[in-house]
C-alpha cells in the first residue's frame, strides 16, 4: 500500500506544476504514447514463407542457416496492399503501429545500402521495397510511426554470434571486426532515421551484449538528430522510455507510468500456418480493458502472409476490437489507472482529469460495488446504451453500490461511467461493517446479501465460523427465525464448501473478483457475479491444474492455457469455461483443485531474452 501512495503523491506534484524543465518535456513527450493505449505490432518477413519461428528457429539449430535463408526466394509480397493494412490498423482503433524493419535474421524490408546488408528489394522474389509504402500510408493516416529494429543479426559476416552454439569471434579478440559491426548497424539506424522520421523506436535483442558494447549512447544520439522527441522502449540497455512486458499481462502494475504489453493472438508472433491456437476476440477485448486499467498500452501482433494478406482470423479479431473501441472512445483514449483493487474488485480506469471512473463490466449483473471514494458521483451512466440505468447508492465511508437495469450488455465488454465534480483520490477501504450473518439471512434482498457473504469471506472475515454451517451443506444448526431468506440459506448450503472454515482471497491482479481459499490452501474459490461474456480468466497461477468445478452440483468444466511459454517459469493466463445453463442466478461458484498449496506469481515482467 505504501508504493501505490508514493505513486498518487508524485502524480500529486507532477499535476502541481513543481517538475524541473527536463520532467516537463520528457511528460509532454510521452502524451500522446500515454493516451494512444492501442498499438498494432506487425512481424513480416521471410520465416512467413514457410511459416517457421521468425530468426530463432535457425539460431536454435531447428533448420539449419542455408535453408532459413531460402525463403527469400518464396517471399513475394505479390498482394501486399498498405492502405488495405492501413484500413484495417485505424479501423482498430489503434493510434500507432510498429513494423519489423530487420528482425535477428538480418533481413531488412527497405532497400537498406548498409555494408552486406541483406535485403527484400535486393535479395528476395519480392525485389522492391515493403517498408517505405507501408510507412508512407502510416504517416497518411494520422497515427505514430514504430519502427522495430533487431539489435542482433545473426546473419551477418560481422556480427559475433550465429547461432546458439556456433560464434563466429570474440569481441576481446577482435575489437575492430566488432567495430564494423556497430559501425554496420547505426549506419541502419541513420538510414531509417533519415528516410522516416518515427516517433518511435522499438528495440530488441539487447540482452547479447552490453550498453557499452553496443554503443547505445551513440545510437541514441544519431535518433534524436533527426526527432528529438523520439520515443525509445526499454530494449536499449538502460537508455527507455517505457518498458515492454511480453505476452504475460502483468499482475502486478508496472512502476514505470509508460508500458506497453507487447502480446500475439496466437502462439507466434510471425505467420505460422499451423498455429490455429488464436485467442478469441472476446479474450482480447477484456485483455485490452485489462492493460488500460493498469495504465498500460496493448501492442497487439499481426503476423501477415509472405504475399502480404492476412489471416481471417486476425482481420475478425482487429474488427471486433475496432468495434468495442469506437463504441467508448471516452474510456479507452486519454484514460490513466484505476481504482485499486482494494477499492474495487474490478477493471476501472481513470480520466486523465481525474474527475470520471469507467467501470468495465465482463459480465452481465445487477449490482456491484466501489469503497473509499473521497467524493459521491454527480451522475452515472451506461455509454452506448441511453436506456440503460444506473441506481447509486451511497453509503458510510464513502463507499457506494451501484445497482444496474435495463442494460443492453456488450458483448465482451460494458462500460459504466462515473462523473465527479472534483478529482477521484481514493481512499484506503475500509469496508463496510460486517453485518452479523443472522442478519444477512434475514435480508429480503437476496443477491445484496450474497455478495455480501462473498465480500466478507473474500476478505478473510468468515462470518460461518461457530454458526452451524457444515461443510457439505447439510444438517446445518444456523439460527433460524421467521423472516429468514430461504433463497440465501439454500445458496449457502449449495456453496458451503467455499465458506465453511475458508481463507483470505486472492490480492489484486490475479483474478477480477472476489475469491476464497481452503484451509489447506489447494482448493481456489472463485465467485462469478452474473452472466460472463466470456470464459473466466486467471493470471500468475504458479500450480498446476488437478481439476475445476461447479460448486454445490459436481459438474467437472474444462480450462485453456494461453500465453504459456515452456522455457519460461512465467505462468500462462488459465480461462475457465462456464455453460451458461449451469450459472447460479445470484453468484457461480467455481473451484479450482490445484497440485499442491497455491503458490502465486507476482514478478516483474519484462522482455523473452531466449526461447528454446
Amino acid at each position: 500500500m505504501k508504493n501505490k501512495w508514493i505513486f498518487v503523491f508524485l502524480l500529486g506534484v507532477l499535476a502541481s506544476g513543481n517538475v524541473n524543465a527536463q520532467d516537463k518535456t520528457n511528460l509532454k513527450k510521452m502524451e500522446w504514447f500515454q493516451d494512444a493505449k492501442l498499438g498494432i505490432f506487425i512481424h513480416w518477413g521471410i520465416y512467413s514463407v514457410d511459416g517457421i519461428s521468425e530468426s530463432w528457429s535457425f539460431f536454435n539449430n531447428y533448420i539449419n542457416h542455408e535453408n532459413y535463408m531460402k525463403q527469400l526466394k518464396g517471399f513475394s509480397a505479390s498482394k501486399f496492399d498498405p492502405q488495405y493494412w492501413m484500413k484495417l490498423i485505424k479501423a482498430s482503433g489503434a493510434k500507432y503501429s510498429v513494423i519489423t524493419t530487420k528482425h535477428h535474421d538480418g533481413v531488412s524490408l527497405w532497400d537498406s545500402k548498409a555494408e552486406k546488408a541483406i535485403t527484400i528489394p535486393k535479395n528476395s522474389l519480392a525485389q522492391k521495397d515493403v517498408l517505405t509504402p507501408f510507412v508512407e500510408e502510416l504517416k497518411k493516416s494520422g497515427l505514430k510511426t514504430g519502427l522495430y529494429y533487431s539489435l542482433p543479426d545473426w546473419s551477418h559476416p560481422y556480427y559475433d554470434t550465429n547461432t546458439r552454439t556456433k560464434k563466429r569471434y570474440d569481441i576481446k579478440n577482435d575489437p575492430q571486426r566488432w567495430q564494423s559491426f556497430v559501425h554496420y548497424y547505426q549506419s541502419q539506424l541513420e538510414d531509417l532515421s533519415h528516410q522516416y522520421r518515427p516517433d518511435l523506436l522499438w528495440f530488441d535483442g539487447n540482452w547479447e551484449h552490453t550498453s557499452e558494447e553496443w554503443q547505445a549512447s551513440k545510437a541514441l544520439e544519431t535518433l534524436k538528430k533527426y526527432n528529438p522527441e523520439i520515443i525509445i522502449n526499454s530494449r536499449l540497455n538502460d537508455h527507455g522510455d517505457y518498458e515492454t512486458p511480453e505476452q504475460g499481462i502483468p499482475v502486478i502494475t508496472p512502476q514505470n507510468p509508460y508500458w506497453e504489453l507487447c502480446y500475439t493472438m496466437n502462439d507466434s508472433w510471425g505467420y505460422q500456418p499451423f498455429d490455429h491456437n488464436y485467442k478469441t476476440p472476446n479474450m482480447l477485448v477484456r485483455t485490452l480493458a485489462d492493460v488500460i486499467s493498469m495504465g498500460g498500452n496493448l501492442l497487439l501482433d499481426i503476423g501477415p502472409k509472405e504475399d502480404g494478406t492476412l489471416p481471417k482470423e486476425q482481420i475478425e479479431i482487429l474488427q471486433n476490437i475496432g468495434r468495442w473501441t469506437s463504441k467508448y472512445p471516452q474510456a479507452v483514449y486519454g484514460t490513466r489507472r484505476g481504482l485499486p483493487f482494494e477499492n474495487y474488485k474490478g477493471k476501472s480506469a481513470l480520466s486523465k482529469d481525474q474527475k470520471k471512473l469507467f467501470i468495465y463490466l465482463e459480465e452481465a449483473k445487477n449490482l456491484t460495488k466501489i469503497y473509499g471514494l473521497n467524493s459521491i458521483p454527480t451522475s452515472a451512466k451506461v455509454l452506448g446504451d441511453p436506456q440503460g440505468k444506473v441506481n447509486m447508492i451511497p453509503e458510510p465511508k464513502g463507499n457506494l453500490t451501484l445497482r444496474f437495469s435495463n442494460l443492453n450488455f456488450d458483448q465482451d465488454v460494458t462500460v459504466v461511467e462515473l462523473d465527479f465534480d472534483k478529482e477521484i483520490r481514493p481512499i484506503t477501504a475500509t469496508g463496510k461493517e460486517i453485518s452479523t450473518l443472522g442478519k444477512l439471512i434475514e435480508n429480503p434482498d437476496t443477491s445484496s446479501a450474497i455478495y455480501e457473504i462473498a465480500e466478507q469471506v473474500h476478505a478473510g472475515n468468515n462470518i460461518f465460523d461457530q454458526s452451524g454451517l457444515t461443510q457439505d451443506g447439510m444438517d446445518m444448526t444456523i439460527s433460524k427465525t421467521s423472516k429468514i431468506n430461504t433463497q440465501t440459506l439454500s445458496w449457502i448450503s449449495k456453496h458451503a464448501e467455499s465458506l465453511f472454515e475458508t481463507g483470505k482471497g486472492l490480492s489484486g491482479g490475479h483474478y477480477p473478483g472476489m475469491s476464497s481459499l481452503s484451509k489447506d490452501k489447494q482448493t481456489l474459490y472463485l465467485f462469478v457475479e452474473g452472466i460472463p461474456t466470456g470464459p473466466i480468466a486467471l493470471k500468475g497461477i504458479k500450480n498446476n491444474i488437478s481439476r475445476i468445478r461447479i460448486v454445490g452440483e459436481g459438474s467437472i468444466i474444462s480450462h485453456h492455457i494461453y500465453n504459456k511459454l515452456y522455457w519460461n517459469d512465467r505462468p500462462g493466463i488459465i480461462y475457465i469455461d462456464i455453460p451458461k445453463e449451469r450459472l447460479d442466478k445470484n453468484i457461480t461458484v467455481i473451484a479450482v483443485l490445484l497440485d499442491k498449496p497455491l503458490e502465486l506469481y507476482r514478478e516483474k515482467v519484462g522482455a523473452i531474452e531466449s526461447n528454446l
